[in-house]
């Protein structure tokens, strides 16, 4: 029984699970939308969410908070230059998830993850 494990596993070890959502923010910061599975975007969405409100208040203290999520610099940088001015005034809801219809390899739920 999985009571009280939150989060998704995605058939992953958790250092292979935290790579793989710091890799799809960083896409998701550079390119503003992303494909992948809907199950992947599920997982990343509530990170995304989080990452964004501490991006909202410009401190230094925020700044190295978001470093440590996404180790690149860039991608941080990014981060903090639209994130003040697009969402100042919002209170949550920064992504969408629209969903695409099965991948043609395998079947597998596609979606797109983008920045509102």
């Amino acid at each position: 029984m999985r009571h009280r494990h939150a989060g998704k596993l995605l058939g992953r070890s958790y250092e292979h699970r935290k790579a793989l959502y710091r890799n799809l923010m960083i896409a998701l910061i550079e390119h503003r939308k992303i494909t992948t599975t809907v199950a992947k975007a599920r997982a990343v969405q509530p990170e995304m969410e989080r990452l964004i409100t501490i991006a909202r208040e410009d401190t230094p203290h925020a700044r190295r908070m978001a470093l440590s999520k996404l180790a690149s610099k860039d991608a941080m940088r990014k981060l903090f230059t639209f994130a003040p001015q697009d969402y100042g005034g919002r209170n949550g809801g920064y992504t969408r998830i629209t969903r695409l219809g099965p991948r043609r390899g395998d079947g597998a739920e596609m979606a797109i993850i983008e920045l509102v």
